[in-house]
Formats: structure tokens, C-alpha cells, sequence
């Protein structure tokens, strides 16, 4: 007999922050973005970059790297 669950889920962290888009932070009042939404919106802002390019030249890194500037910046604006 195994000791551990088949369906162990790994730990998450408190501070993570893994409520739906749409959802708020019950101590702040402020909309809360899963990674999972986060990494769509920079995936998508990095490959506008590159199609904005037509996709010649340019750095995949970097505009992957702009993106999450772009995308965290956004997402830590207070909302009215």
C-alpha cells in the first residue's frame, strides 16, 4: 500500500495569487490574475510584437521580456 495519494497536488505558496480573472483579493479589493491568465496575456502581446515585425528580425526573448513588463504593469493598476 502506498503512503501517498494518487492524487497529491503539489504545495502552493500563500502568497501565491490563483483566483479567476474576475475575482478580487479579499484584503486589497483588487482584481486578481492567475498565472495561468498572466501568461496568456503576455503570450499574446509577445507574438503581436513579432507579427507587428512581420516577423523578421527582433528577439523572441526580448519581446517575451517586454511583454511581462507591459502585462504586470497593467495588471497592477488599481482598478476604479
Amino acid at each position: 500500500m502506498s503512503t501517498t495519494p494518487s492524487t497529491a497536488r503539489p504545495k502552493r505558496s500563500r502568497t501565491a495569487r490563483t483566483a479567476t480573472p474576475g475575482t478580487t483579493d479579499a484584503q486589497t479589493a483588487q482584481p486578481v490574475a492567475t498565472a495561468e491568465y498572466r501568461r496568456t496575456l503576455i503570450a499574446e502581446s509577445a507574438y503581436l510584437r513579432a507579427e507587428r515585425r512581420c516577423f523578421q528580425d527582433g528577439d523572441p526573448v526580448a519581446d517575451w521580456l517586454e511583454s511581462e513588463k507591459e502585462v504586470d504593469l497593467m495588471l497592477s493598476r488599481p482598478t476604479d
